[in-house]
């Protein structure tokens, strides 16, 4: 994070009359090569308001405020240089305050870019608009991007330094404090034994990754969707970080979702927003724990870990994976120990970055299944979420049905659970909402009003479980 003494209010201002430009000089950056176009996704893209106010409003102390000079900004000039002629390119031409609006950056470093620019004969000053220059690239400024745009396509918000995310994530990891009444109101909307709720309450507190486990449909991946709950506190995410050179995005309008309105004197590199709650299943690769080249723009995009950075990364269905247990323990076995990440740039470059996650794993399998004692030890809060008592169950039953409209008749909850426990040999809780829901679609096609009775509930089994006599029958 970069801590810097109260200043003077930035405004927009007339700069002095800029000086007879040098000749052309090329500048280069080190990049890798596209060959496609395509277009980024942009937060706030058309909100030019979302830059052009600075130190004239009161910010958090512990949030970056807007550099003033590109070494303030601890970003490659070159770089920035870059970014400014692609997007100038394509806008044609624009003011100070467009520029700053597109890129994230201040009247300050816009302005010292524009010169630096026109001096070497890539940018043309074309008088004032109002109290601001309005600017547009050269013949030489044009050749020159267009040989740039080669390499990279990128022209959004500059990015932020691997120095100030790493010091920005660190001051934000999560400081758990709850307690029973804490952890019961996260689960107010199920039915969770208090006996659960205490050993959920004990791993969210602990260090170290959490693994739920238990056979399926016994609510494992509803209780941690409902840990986002257990955060109050915002964070910052910057639209992308720069490493070596290379831009690689951060911000995930899927994963990550901002606060309205955003401090005005934020650095505008940066979103504030909730803490990100990130959900993989057997989709999960190799692939998505490392960054990813993006040829068409040049730039590289997060692994999953950096998106959910602060906040929960929640595995599902742990084990059953393209990748095996050990595959995954094999390239976390440093971030989960270390509380560190180390990743790597196609031209061979390392960096690190904080790994700074609750890791919620969540699979059907016994732990012993899954590996050895060295996974199973990084893995230390394990709490088994199994099938539900009569009373849970009955409990479930009717709230779905309240939910969903259905009327119960007298004595349903008991036939309901004989039936499954005849059929799966426990009372597991999704099978009292799956019934409501298949009997609300027989109601609707019936054009009838939904009724679960013990008639019903034969027939919905004989739809759910299967017809053991089906296949030695006859039309």
């Amino acid at each position: 994070m970069i801590d810097r003494p109260e200043e003077a209010d930035e405004q927009w201002v007339v700069p002095d009359p800029p000086a007879k430009p040098a000749s052309p000089t090329p500048a280069t950056t080190k990049r890798r090569s596209s060959d496609q176009t395509s277009p980024l996704p942009q937060h706030r893209a058309n909100r030019p308001e979302y830059v052009g106010r600075f130190a004239s409003e009161s910010v958090d102390a512990s949030h970056p405020r807007a550099p003033r000079t590109i070494a303030e900004a601890g970003i490659p000039g070159g770089l920035v240089e870059d970014i400014f002629m692609r997007w100038l390119l394509g806008a044609k031409r624009a003011t100070t305050s467009e520029i700053g609006s597109a890129l994230a950056l201040g009247p300050s470093i816009v302005q010292q870019v524009a010169d630096d620019l026109r001096d070497k004969g890539y940018l043309e000053y074309l008088g004032l608009d109002g109290r601001e220059y309005r600017f547009t690239l050269t013949e030489a400024g044009h050749a020159a991007t267009l040989e740039r745009m080669k390499i990279s396509l990128y022209a959004s918000y500059a990015p932020v330094s691997v120095a100030d995310y790493d010091s920005v994530v660190n001051s934000q990891r999560a400081v758990y404090e709850v307690d029973h009444a804490r952890v019961s109101e996260l689960f107010s909307d199920m039915i969770v034994p208090s006996a659960l709720i205490d050993k959920i309450g004990f791993a969210l507190l602990n260090d170290g990754a959490m693994f739920l486990y238990g056979p399926p449909g016994t609510g494992k991946t509803s209780i941690a969707e409902r840990m986002r709950g257990v955060f109050s506190d915002p964070i910052l995410v910057p639209h992308c970080i720069e490493a070596d050179g290379q831009i690689v995005m951060v911000f995930d309008p899927v994963v990550h979702r901002p606060l309205e309105p955003q401090p005005a004197a934020l650095d505008p590199r940066w979103v504030l927003c909730e803490r990100p709650l990130v959900i993989v299943g057997g989709e999960l690769s190799l692939e998505m724990l490392d960054l990813s080249y993006e040829s068409v723009a040049g730039v590289y995009t997060a692994p999953i870990q950096l998106l959910a950075n602060n906040g929960i990364l929640v595995i599902d269905d742990f084990g059953r994976q393209a990748i095996t247990p050990d595959e995954i323990l094999n390239r976390w076995i440093v971030p989960l120990s270390r509380n560190v990440d180390y990743l790597k740039l196609n031209n061979g470059a390392k960096f690190t970055v904080p790994f700074a996650v609750k890791l919620v794993v969540s699979s059907n399998f016994e732990p012993k299944r899954l590996g050895d004692d060295a996974f199973l030890r990084r893995l230390r809060n394990k709490v088994f979420v199994g099938s539900c008592t009569p009373e849970a169950f009955d409990g479930i039953l009717v709230k779905t049905a309240e939910s969903m409209g259905i009327e119960l008749a007298d004595g349903t909850a008991e036939y309901l659970r004989e039936v499954a426990v005849a059929n799966i040999g426990e009372l597991r809780p999704y099978v009292a909402v799956d019934f409501c829901d298949l009997q609300r679609g027989i109601a609707r096609y019936r054009d009838a009003l939904p009724m679960l009775d013990r008639a019903a509930v034969d027939e919905v089994a004989e739809i759910y479980f299967g017809d053991p006599d089906a296949l030695s029958s006859s039309w």
